[in-house]
């Protein structure tokens, strides 16, 4: 067992994996991970397929094989749900261990259904039918228009992963969704207790504002409103409304940091894993952000509430000319804009293999 990521998982961090191929499944590279380094999850977006199926040969068989009267999307769906149900089994001892609190795999519903909450419901429960694993989660944006996709599929059961959340305003948005969801349940009669994760991008904000603001503040804007966003969290923990719930036996929703891969160069590689430490959280990171935070990551303090300092920065920035919240709104759209172009590039890619094999 690898001692750094031991060590993090020691502080009660879940330290998941954020990329899947065919080729990790195969070749028992997950597996090692999984006993190696500590990793307990796995999370998938439109990027990550698009880089598997598009650049690798490695479902080229599988697409050869397929019904003709398939849609490009239903054989992509084929494809990925069959990798999430491998992966899903092998983090199922973890899943079984934890009582169901970690050991989770994450597929994503069609980006091009980011704003319209209904269809988005409608594909949660195809996916989630499909996949058929209790530790699978589906991921629905947390944009203004999924919070209520993200009720609606808690209010049925379905364990969601909020992705695409950057501020500590839009993680409470998506938390307030998820409990509206659990208080539905209670009021049915029924279990209340689905899982779920808010996923709370960082590392694009300091790529965000690179360039645009003093030296001095380069790379500190990611962690601090990291910081707001965990006090959010606190505060969601500690609340009366969750402790009641809890007390009917619901496990609260957890926080997962995403986007978690260093960007700048200049920075350590693994600067949103080591400053980033606090129990009952996530940390889903890039395949060679895990080797390298298995390589030389240490894991510091975990982090405290209210800190002054982080405060402080926020002011800085602000006058500096930076907007917390229309940053965030930009973000999350940049963000749901960017996973449809990797779908349309994942879907033609499928397309244009179909054609030539």
């Amino acid at each position: 067992m690898n001692k750094n990521t031991k060590k993090l998982q020691e502080q009660g961090v879940s330290l998941w994996l954020d990329n899947i191929t065919r080729k990790i499944l195969n070749d028992g590279t997950l597996k090692k991970y999984i006993t190696e380094l500590s990793v307990t999850g796995l999370t998938s977006n439109p990027t990550i397929f698009d880089n598997a199926i598009a650049n690798s040969n490695d479902y080229d068989k599988a697409i050869s094989l397929s019904e003709r009267g398939l849609t490009n999307e239903d054989l992509f769906f084929n494809l990925a749900i069959e990798d999430i149900q491998r992966a899903a089994d092998l983090f199922r001892p973890v899943f079984d261990k934890t009582n169901g609190v970690d050991g989770f795999v994450s597929i994503e519903v069609s980006p091009l259904l980011a704003y319209d909450a209904e269809s988005t419901v409608n594909a949660a429960r195809v996916i989630f039918k499909k996949v058929n694993r209790p530790n699978a989660f589906i991921k629905i944006p947390g944009t203004p228009e999924g919070l209520p996709a993200i009720e609606q599929a808690i209010a049925e059961g379905i364990p969601i992963n909020v992705t695409l959340l950057f501020s500590a305003n839009q993680y409470k948005a998506a938390a307030n969704a998820y409990l509206n969801g659990i208080e539905k349940r209670i009021s049915q009669g029924l279990n209340p207790d689905v899982r779920s994760v808010a996923s709370v991008f960082v590392s694009r904000w300091d790529k965000a504002v690179s360039g645009k603001v003093s030296v001095g503040l380069a790379n500190k804007l990611a962690l601090a409103v990291s910081q707001k966003t965990y006090e959010a969290y606190a505060q969601f923990l500690s609340s009366g409304r969750v402790q009641k719930l809890m007390n009917l036996g619901v496990s609260p929703q957890r926080l997962l940091w995403a986007s978690t891969g260093a960007k700048d160069p200049a920075v350590s590689d693994v600067i949103y894993v080591t400053n980033l430490v606090t129990p009952f959280t996530v940390n889903t990171i890039p395949e060679n952000t895990l080797l390298a935070f298995a390589d030389h990551g240490d894991v510091n303090e975990p982090l405290s509430l209210a800190c002054t300092l982080t405060n402080s920065l926020l002011e800085q920035f602000k006058k500096e000319g930076v907007d917390i919240d229309a940053l965030a709104e930009q973000l999350q759209k940049e963000g749901a804009a960017s996973f449809i172009d990797s779908w349309n590039h994942l879907i033609n890619s499928i397309d244009q293999k179909r054609k030539s094999i």
